[in-house]
This record gives structure tokens, sequence and C-alpha cells, in this order.
């Protein structure tokens, strides 16, 4: 069965495929939003966001517009060949924790250094994210944690069967 239509948006429409390899950085004027269990986790106009070829972007939020107080770093890492290691965060929440449902770049490389310690949030784990004001969707998979709109064109990587795209 197919997913229904995603609602229209301000931005305009891109197809995953034009993006560059390796991945481009850049700054992001709209506004993102991260909620889960009726809380703000985030709100902000001043993040970025990473466009590589076959993904959706990837949302980089500064840590001054994030509930940090909410969120504890874990000792997960792991290794882009492009940005550098990551580090991740888990939600802790009323008692509960949602494991890794944030990463960051500490120290990212010379290309990404703006990212350094913004946040990237799978919208898979949490209860809602938008671009603009519209929800989105997460990129299938969950290994990427893209953030798929309704302007953007696939096919897009992360399903099973895509990973020697």
């Amino acid at each position: 069965m197919a997913d229904p239509p995603m609602p229209a948006t301000a931005l305009p429409e891109e197809s995953v495929w034009d993006y560059p390899r390796p991945p481009r950085l850049e700054r992001f004027p709209f506004r993102l939003t991260v909620h889960h269990a009726g809380i703000t986790l985030a709100d902000s106009v001043g993040g970025f966001r990473v466009l590589e070829t076959s993904h959706p972007p990837t949302y980089y939020i500064p840590q001054a517009d994030i509930r940090m107080d909410l969120l504890r770093r874990n000792e997960r890492r792991s290794l882009c060949e492009w940005k550098g290691q990551a580090r991740y965060f888990d939600l802790v929440l009323e008692g509960r924790e949602t494991e890794a449902i944030a990463w960051t770049y500490p120290k990212p490389v010379a290309d990404f250094v703006p990212l350094a310690d913004m946040l990237c949030f799978y919208a898979s784990k949490v209860d809602r994210c938008t671009v603009d004001g519209v929800e989105v969707k997460a990129q299938a998979g969950d290994f990427y944690g893209g953030w798929l709109t309704p302007n953007l064109k696939g096919p897009f990587k992360g399903a099973a069967g895509t990973s020697g795209w």
C-alpha cells in the first residue's frame, strides 16, 4: 500500500539525485522543530542541513535551541567518512529512556566545522519533527536519519535492498 501524499510546503522541489557526493553542508533558514511526549525538544531557525546523493537531508540544530536538560550523552560512537566521529544522545523523560535519539559531531572534519556540537535527531525516534511547519517522515532504515518532506523526489536510499546504490 502506498504512503498517503504529504502536505504541500513552501520549500522548493528537489531531487535527492541532484545532491552531491561527497555531501554538501548548507545553512538552513527555515524553522525546524522536534517534539516528543508533548514536549518541544528543539525549535530553531539557526540550523544547517547536509545534502548527499540519494538521501533526504539531515538537519542539525544548535544546542542553544534544544532542551539539552532532557538529553544525556551515551557511549555509542560511529564514523562518517565525510564528517568524522559521531557521538550519540539518549532522551531521558519521566523516568523513561529513548536510546540514541540524536547524534552530533563534536570535532567534525574541516568542511563540516559549522556542525560542531549541533545535534541531528532521528525522526523515527520522536513523535514529530517539522521542516517549515510541515511534518516529516523518517528515512527508511534508520541508518542515515534523513527527514523526508513533500518537496523531495526520490527514490531514497535506506530501505532494505538499497545499500548497494
